[in-house]
């Protein structure tokens, strides 16, 4: 990808999963890592090294706009700027809305809504100085086209995506771009987790490939949105799903 080498990225919830494939992706483009996470993402930043890439692991709390600050604040004392932001922190409390309860709510936007607000809010003073700069976010499917037992889950990953068309409309003079990407049914750990004839009677059917995702190939999508090659690429979301949403 054109424009990645060098470039300072922080990536939130990079301790595994697709943050940890997303951190990967971009040190083998040639980029610097922040990885940040609420829990140890020592191991992340040994395989980042492993790739001749600096890394750096800055435990994060996102819902705290504290904690966000600091996150960036030490980006900067590191690496003396902080060229993309790739809001990936993310979690699930899933139940019926007839059994939800609302703390259950409150968690999932608290992380997944409020930390992309906290994170974002935390980096812009850098990158509106630099007059350049990258934010990407984590929404999902479920945020564009509802699912049955997380109304958190699809609530906040909706929210995101108007918050990212927000910011790209009243900062692209500026020189900034912002974008989402929206996994569809992913082989994460935890996926891979459920059995395999789940699966397949209630997963895999929804998806015309066949197959889920592999968490790499939602960092290939992060990496060409942050690229120069997505230059004009502004306020959008990337649908990769396998045509499970078409």
């Amino acid at each position: 990808m054109k424009g990645l080498k060098d470039k300072v990225v922080i990536v939130t919830g990079a301790a595994g999963g697709i943050g940890k494939a997303t951190a990967l992706r971009f040190a083998e483009e040639g980029a610097n890592i922040v990885v940040a996470d609420f829990v140890d993402g020592s191991g992340t930043v040994r395989e980042v090294e492993k790739k001749r890439k600096k890394a750096i692991y800055v435990q994060t709390d996102v819902t705290k706009i504290e904690s966000a600050q600091a996150m960036v604040a030490k980006a900067i004392e590191v690496f003396g700027r902080v060229d993309v932001l790739i809001n990936n922190a993310g979690i699930t409390k899933d139940a019926m809305m007839k059994k939800m309860a609302k703390d259950a709510f409150d968690a999932v936007i608290a992380v997944n809504l409020t930390g992309v607000f906290n994170c974002t809010s935390a980096v812009l003073p850098n990158m509106l100085e630099n007059k350049s700069g990258v934010v990407l976010t984590t929404s999902s499917i479920v945020g564009i086209y509802g699912n049955i037992g997380q109304t958190n889950y699809a609530a906040s990953k909706w929210g995101v995506i108007g918050m990212t068309k927000s910011w790209a409309k009243e900062m692209a003079k500026n020189g900034l771009r912002f974008n989402c990407v929206a996994p569809g049914f992913i082989g994460t750990d935890m996926v891979k987790k459920i059995p395999m004839e789940v699966l397949q009677e209630k997963i895999l059917v929804k998806v015309p490939a066949g197959r889920l995702g592999e968490p790499e190939e939602i960092a290939a999508a992060f990496a060409f949105l942050a690229s120069d090659d997505a230059k004009f690429i502004n306020g959008a979301v990337l649908s990769v799903d396998g045509a499970a949403t078409i």
